[in-house]
């Protein structure tokens, strides 16, 4: 059995663990695009948007459903992208804690 100090130990490691992670996640930032990259979106490792960039060809007054698909698509392409990478850093991270019935 563990003694109580090597049980803090442990948490103190996970909270320094979480706690870069949440940095790394608010200074990440991962782009997605749509339309030939034509629409391209910024997006924080929280998926926040930080940006929009659309090329002047896009906007189009007659067709804005169009438009709305492309943010919509190239936010899902950014989406996925962070959860791509916090899934691989999750990953990393918990094959060092060796939690029985969880890795």
């Amino acid at each position: 059995m563990k003694s109580f100090g090597d049980i803090q130990k442990m948490l103190k490691s996970a909270k320094e663990m979480q706690d870069k992670l949440q940095k790394e996640l608010a200074e990440l930032r991962m782009e997605g695009t749509s339309g030939g990259g034509m629409v391209a979106v910024t997006l924080d490792g929280q998926k926040n948007l930080i940006s929009v960039k659309l090329d002047p060809e896009v906007v189009n007054k007659d067709d804005v459903d169009m438009l709305e698909d492309l943010i919509m698509a190239a936010f899902n392409d950014a989406a996925a992208k962070v959860d791509e990478h916090l899934a691989q850093k999750l990953g990393s991270l918990g094959a060092g804690l060796k939690i029985p019935g969880m890795f």
